[in-house]
């Protein structure tokens, strides 16, 4: 009942974060105690090495047959974090951006560097990129300073300053015409990857913490480096459904496991009955 509590409060949680971008689901992994094998006691007796008696015994063996094996249960072994690909929604704001393929973002909190895959950001009162908590997004050669409405991001995620005008009102808009030829790159968005992202730490916020089983980030490169795509975000990989069902299959082996140590309870207290009954 104790496995089964622990798998219903991850499924649980995947349920209530189906729509917190880029969020990824937990699973409990559950382990068995070791079986125990049954022998019919006392059946052929007990066979003694050696079988003369000519030196002193060393051991000894049970020739009872087996009846079979009881199991004793099983125990929650870990709650692990699955980093599957959820699904890009266009949203249009250039702000916005997801990772396709295995990364994290990197962020400075007041705790430290952490990751996250969550690119809902916006810009910070200081002209910093910064996420929805106010933590300033780290680039290659440190926090990334951008100006509203002519600001790029390519796929490698190499951000470029384009050459801004005035439009009739009065805003700073982006001139497309000349965009490649003024840009300026600001710097590169440092995408870092673990050995063993199965093993980091939920902070809260979209935020991970590095362990030692999980190894230390280093920078994404190459064919392992993900792609960056403005104005899109990462959703949740949360199957409602599936979890729905898991839900359903917990909430049924939870009442099963139940009704058994209830009807065991019953039988104990009705030995007791019996057996202390006055005569």
């Amino acid at each position: 009942m104790s496995a089964q509590q622990t798998r219903m409060d991850a499924l649980s949680n995947n349920l209530a974060n189906v729509d917190t971008t880029a969020y990824n689901r937990d699973a409990a992994v559950h382990k068995a105690f070791p079986e125990l094998l049954l022998r019919r006691l006392r059946d052929d007796g007990e066979m003694q090495f050696p079988l003369s008696g000519e030196h002193p015994v060393l051991g000894s063996v049970d020739r009872a047959p087996v009846v079979g094996k009881l199991g004793t249960g099983v125990e929650t072994n870990e709650v692990f974090t699955v980093f599957e690909q959820g699904q890009l929604k266009e949203t249009g704001n250039p702000f916005d951006l997801a990772l396709e393929g295995d990364g994290f973002f990197v962020v400075d909190t007041p705790h430290g560097e952490r990751l996250t895959r969550n690119g809902s950001f916006h810009l910070g009162p200081e002209g910093m990129l910064v996420t929805g908590e106010g933590y300033p997004v780290l680039g290659e050669n440190g926090y990334i300073r951008i100006q509203e409405h002519n600001f790029d991001i390519d796929e490698d995620g190499v951000v470029t300053q384009n050459a801004a005008v005035a439009d009739p009102e009065g805003r700073l808009v982006s001139e497309r015409e000349n965009r490649w030829e003024d840009s300026q790159e600001v710097d590169r968005l440092r995408i870092v990857d673990v050995d063993q992202p199965r093993y980091l730490r939920k902070q809260g916020d979209s935020l991970y913490r590095h362990t030692w089983d999980s190894g230390a980030p280093h920078i994404a490169e190459g064919a392992d480096r993900p792609r960056v795509h403005q104005r899109f975000l990462e959703g949740a990989n949360v199957n409602p459904v599936d979890q729905m069902v898991q839900l359903i299959e917990v909430n049924r082996a939870y009442e099963a496991n139940q009704r058994v140590i209830q009807s065991q309870d019953d039988t104990v207290g009705q030995l007791l009955q019996t057996v202390l009954r006055p005569q």
